[in-house]
């Protein structure tokens, strides 16, 4: 009885070890990059700074918002540097820094391992990316559109900035491990097919990310797009998303096609020049003046796609 014992105690120390250690060995799944070059023409440089800055908002987790101002607008000098920080107080399982994503930092890196990055969740160096940069979403984009991002990123001004590493905690830093998955590009539907073309620039704008209530940084079951994700903000007041399902109660279900884009187009520089926002006043994490720079007819069609999802009632 004793052996017995003595067996299963060494079975209850090893599992987790061999579990551990082929979860370092076998994860992440890690393709090679592709040999491949983002166009360096005008067109392309500028489809990808409309991407980067106004539907995916690359640059507005890679830069520093001033939280002074309604809206926490980006410091231009700041443009792609990174260090913004997603952590467990807004419910991130662990500490998490939007990296450098300069000229300066990206210099040593190859067109295709910023794709793989963008696209499947690996870094450089083989390291899992946190999905809070939502490559599961960015890997359903067309592949054109991820290199047209590349190409504009390639010419930002460079900024020297050395950032915080991300430091997952454990055991999540080895679930990590196991979330890049391989992209599955697509193309972009045409903008005739008005539903298709706004469930895709959806999906490559990641607005579930906050519009969906997490629980350590999983969405809780059955309230997808229903709001209730809250953001702590600086100056000490806390924030919760809003439902944008077509509830007509506690979502946007009574809302016009017009009044949703005249609600994002009000918030478009020069139109509107963020204002001061004092301690205690009412302030908003939702970046308005980067997703107000999206065309009428963009905004129209993920108001069209919007208008398709599941209604969810929960009020904010």
């Amino acid at each position: 009885m004793k052996k017995l014992l003595k067996i299963v105690g060494a079975i209850l120390i090893l599992f987790p070890i061999v579990l551990i250690g082929f979860l370092y060995l076998a994860f992440p799944k890690i393709n090679p990059p592709e040999e491949i070059q983002a166009r360096q023409d005008r067109e392309n440089i500028e489809r990808g700074r409309y991407l980067a800055n106004h539907v995916s908002a690359c640059i507005d987790c890679h830069s520093t918002r001033d939280w002074k101002r309604f809206s926490g607008p980006l410091l231009p000098e700041s443009i792609g540097e990174g260090g913004e920080i997603f952590d467990q107080k807004i419910g991130f399982p662990g500490s998490f820094v939007a990296p450098n994503i300069t000229p300066a930092s990206l210099g040593t890196w190859t067109d295709g391992e910023i794709l793989r990055a963008i696209s499947s969740g690996i870094s450089k160096n083989g390291r899992p990316l946190f999905p809070v940069m939502p490559h599961p979403a960015y890997g359903k984009m067309s592949k054109d559109d991820l290199l047209s991002i590349i190409a504009y990123l390639r010419n930002i001004a460079p900024i020297q900035k050395e950032n915080e590493v991300s430091k997952p905690e454990f055991p999540f830093s080895l679930i990590l491990r196991t979330i890049p998955q391989p992209a599955e590009f697509s193309s972009s539907p045409k903008k005739e097919d008005k539903i298709a073309y706004g469930k895709y620039l959806f999906n490559a704008a990641a607005c579930s990310e906050c519009h969906t209530k997490k629980d350590k940084g999983k969405p809780v079951e059955g309230m997808d797009l229903a709001g209730g994700f809250e953001f702590p903000l600086p100056n000490g007041t806390k924030i919760v998303s809003s439902n944008i399902t077509p509830d007509k109660e506690t979502g946007i279900g009574h809302w016009s096609e017009e009044k949703f884009v005249e609600r994002f187009k009000s918030m478009e520089p020069p139109r509107y020049q963020p204002h001061l926002v004092k301690d205690g006043e009412r302030q908003t994490i939702m970046p308005w003046t980067m997703y107000a720079g999206m065309t009428k007819d963009d905004l129209a069609a993920i108001f069209a796609y919007l208008q398709t999802v599941k209604p969810i009632s929960n009020k904010i």
